[in-house]
């Protein structure tokens, strides 16, 4: 890697769940990321035949001796220096997560100029989808090694141990996560906005605050699976060189919303009849211009 500068590197790391029908975890990640320039080595922290919104899921959970047993191949190999960034997002065991502190510590030494991106996949709605015994695993030993964290607003709850109702308790919750020397923290979705609007916030260390309003796409019932993960990749991928952090928050946004969109359109009832699990999963593929190509319709908010 003689020569090579961080700038020349564009390959992620990325630990999360695979499914072998639909988009979500690695499956929602990798192909964006790939349209934006980045080579993509998934590394699958579980493999289900599909993902857990539908009546039944099978597959295996991934241990961390499976774990650092591949990991030991990309280091046996001088790998490790390729990687410009680490991306995690679902992992459902305690021991697998306390693992990739370990592999982030070894990818920093082999590339001190390394980015961690961090989705603490761990619930959202009020309801916990991963052991509980996560938690104290991210809010001790993971959360303060990343450098852009990506949790949705019942998530920054269950860090933080503070209700986030409120506007100026966000602010309270950004501080939180800088304290702990995380540059940049996005909310990528909450529900603070006006009645039928979601509002994502973003926080940089002695940097700017910023709010984006969205409107929200189809039936009031209606939850999309995987558009945290497509949030954290696409966000991964703009912040890469740039200095313009509020250009980098719409475009994710706009990339996001145009796949929401498209997949909304596709519905038999149009999103307001009641909808099959296979019927709203995200339209990626399809969205591949709107990808390279983000349209920035919604404009941030400076708020400081």
């Amino acid at each position: 890697m003689a020569g090579a500068t961080n700038a020349d590197i564009k390959r992620v790391l990325s630990i999360q769940s695979h499914v072998v029908h639909g988009y979500v975890g690695n499956k929602v990640a990798t192909y964006p990321l790939q349209l934006l320039g980045f080579d993509v080595d998934p590394l699958n922290s579980v493999q289900f035949s599909n993902h857990t919104g539908y009546k039944t899921f099978k597959g295996p959970v991934s241990n961390e001796k499976e774990l650092a047993t591949i990991f030991e191949g990309l280091e046996e190999n001088e790998l490790l220096p390729l990687y410009s960034h680490l991306l995690t997002g679902y992992i459902g065991n305690p021991l697998f997560l306390r693992q990739v502190g370990h592999i982030l510590k070894k990818l920093r030494q082999a590339n001190p100029g390394l980015v961690y991106v961090c989705d603490p996949v761990m619930g959202d709605n009020g309801q916990l989808y991963v052991p509980k015994e996560l938690l104290p695993v991210y809010r001790d030993e993971i959360i303060p090694l990343a450098d852009i964290i990506t949790p949705n607003q019942f998530e920054v709850e269950l860090l933080t141990e503070k209700e986030v109702r409120s506007e100026a308790a966000v602010w309270e919750a950004m501080e939180w996560f800088h304290h702990r020397g995380i540059k940049t923290v996005v909310i990528s979705s909450s529900d603070l906005g006006q009645p039928g609007v979601l509002r994502a916030f973003l926080s940089q260390q002695n940097g700017p605050r910023l709010a984006i309003d969205i409107p929200k796409q189809g039936g009031k019932d209606l939850v999309f699976t995987g558009t945290g993960d497509l949030f954290a990749s696409l966000f991964l991928a703009h912040s890469h060189g740039s200095k313009d952090i509020a250009n980098v928050f719409e475009k994710t946004i706009a990339s996001l919303q145009a796949v929401i969109k498209r997949t909304v359109a596709s519905l038999p009832s149009g999103g307001n009849g009641p909808v099959k699990a296979a019927e709203r999963e995200l339209k990626l593929v399809q969205s591949k211009t709107e990808i390279e190509q983000p349209q920035v319709l919604l404009k941030a908010q400076r708020l400081n």
